[in-house]
């Protein structure tokens, strides 16, 4: 099997400036460590999907809205994670969500987890970049992201 090549982070040149990222906290929890006493390395998923729901919810834009009143849908097309170091139980993490690109019916979006230290500082677990479609809820077909949405994405407001 081929090896993946990175996805680009770039974005195309009428797209603007890359918006600052959006932050969200997770602790760590019983429930989402291994044998090993680790985070299940799956779970860092789940905390990058929240954070997209919840910068999406900031935007003003709730998923269950989006399916039901624009008729779309966000599904994940590609993902590639490096996991650094390893988050442990009662972790304090923060998880960003940032857009790296965008076109007419996809999204890229750079993560970084971040465990907060008590100095204050983060210190880097986990990086990923995931690559969303957008999708006709019906059909499951591409479909152009509504230009609100895409403006409001764009300029992180």
């Amino acid at each position: 099997m081929p090896e993946l090549q990175p996805i680009p982070v770039t974005r195309s040149p009428d797209s603007g400036t890359i918006p600052s990222p959006f932050q969200w906290p997770v602790r760590i929890y019983w429930e989402d460590t291994d044998a090993g006493g680790v985070v299940f390395y799956a779970n860092y998923l789940k905390y990058m999907e929240r954070a997209r729901t919840e910068w999406l919810r900031t935007l003003g834009y709730e998923q269950q809205r989006l399916r039901d009143e624009e008729g779309i849908l966000f599904v994940v097309r590609r993902v590639e994670v490096d996991y650094l170091r390893p988050a442990v139980l009662d972790d304090r993490v923060l998880v960003s969500a940032q857009l790296v690109e965008m076109k007419r019916a996809s999204l890229v979006i750079r993560h970084a987890l971040q465990r907060e230290t008590p100095e204050g500082e983060g210190e880097l677990l986990c990086r990923g970049v995931v690559r969303i479609a957008c999708l006709d809820a019906r059909r499951l077909a591409p479909r152009a992201i509504p230009k609100a949405l895409a403006r409001a994405m764009n300029s992180g407001e």
